[in-house]
């Protein structure tokens, strides 16, 4: 059985990298593509081999550190941060999880909330200004967005009658929680931008002024784990919102993946849309939206989810709105 799990646990890995690996070069392809640029179209037919390329580059560059860093915790932040890159991908059903968790959502959550850490350990251990600051935002920006993602989770959760991410295939059975709750869809989506600090919410990676933000020290194979666990967030992230919000029909399992993965590249196309669209937000607008317009609106919605009866599996989901 632990041979069995290795092997699952290596698979999706090596899926998830190649994943990241064609999402960056479908990203570096729109934008090029909504700027008028060509793009990578050098390695390999059209470009495809471009991130391949990239990624050995980086991985066979010489690590550099900063004289006055903490050698220690200045290597594991990038390696912790992908660490939990992958663990988090392990209760999602697809359409079986790796690990079945009664308590999926708050496994999300708490792994979610242990990344904050490695932001911050890589902006203190760099001992540089521009890194430090990079990672004080990200603390702040990430720590304020979770607690509207925990919040739109609970009202879920009283929906769905459980924390286990298997239900919401059973509550929208009839009709998509993005439907029936449209609201908390478009508030969970603003806010998982924010949690992955993706355009315009990136101020943790400000180049304008920050250089880089929080990584700006970082060379070679750490800066590859880095940006290997932001755009794995990514994916996950989307694939966590299609699961609760436009699940799949569990009955055809045969579809159930590539009608996820449709999905899921459909919300990671909006990720990639908005990046070329729209400006980077002031920080102080950054926080008023949370605390002042997203905050009052979850505990209003998490109030009404609690007093309206449950939906189950055997009734169609009342449509609140």
């Amino acid at each position: 059985m632990n041979a069995v799990l290795m092997v699952n646990l290596f698979t999706l890995a090596v899926s998830f990298l190649v994943a990241v690996a064609f999402l960056t070069l479908m990203e570096r392809k729109i934008m090029a593509f909504t700027q008028l640029r060509k793009g990578p179209n050098v390695i390999g037919p059209f470009g495809i081999l471009q991130p391949m390329a990239d990624g050995l580059k980086l991985f066979i560059k010489e690590p550099l550190a900063p004289a006055q860093s903490s050698p220690t915790m200045f290597i594991a932040a990038p390696t912790l941060a992908l660490t939990l890159a992958l663990l988090i991908w392990t209760p999602l059903p697809m359409p079986d999880p790796l690990i079945n968790m009664n308590l999926g959502l708050l496994f999300l959550m708490a792994v979610s909330s242990a990344t904050v850490y490695t932001l911050l350990w890589s902006g203190w251990s760099s001992n540089s200004k521009y890194s430090l600051m990079g990672a004080l935002r990200a603390v702040a920006q990430t720590i304020s967005y979770e607690i509207t993602l925990g919040l739109i989770l609970m009202c879920l959760a009283v929906q769905t009658g459980g924390y286990t991410l298997q239900l919401f295939s059973t509550t929208q059975e009839y009709a998509w929680t993005a439907i029936t709750s449209w609201p908390i869809m478009l508030m969970w989506f603003v806010s998982t931008i924010a949690e992955t600090n993706r355009t315009p919410f990136d101020l943790t990676e400000g180049e304008s002024e920050l250089v880089s933000g929080f990584n700006v020290e970082y060379t070679g194979g750490m800066f590859a784990m880095f940006f290997l666990a932001e755009y794995s967030n990514i994916l996950m992230m989307n694939t966590v919102s299609t699961i609760m919000f436009l699940s799949p029909d569990q009955k055809n399992t045969n579809l159930f993946t590539m009608n996820l993965m449709m999905k899921t590249t459909i919300l990671t196309l909006m990720f990639v849309w908005i990046r070329t669209s729209y400006p980077r937000f002031r920080y102080d607008q950054l926080m008023h939206l949370l605390w002042k317009q997203f905050l009052p609106l979850t505990l209003a919605m998490c109030l009404l989810f609690t007093a309206l009866p449950l939906s189950t599996a055997s009734t169609p989901p009342i449509n609140y709105f």
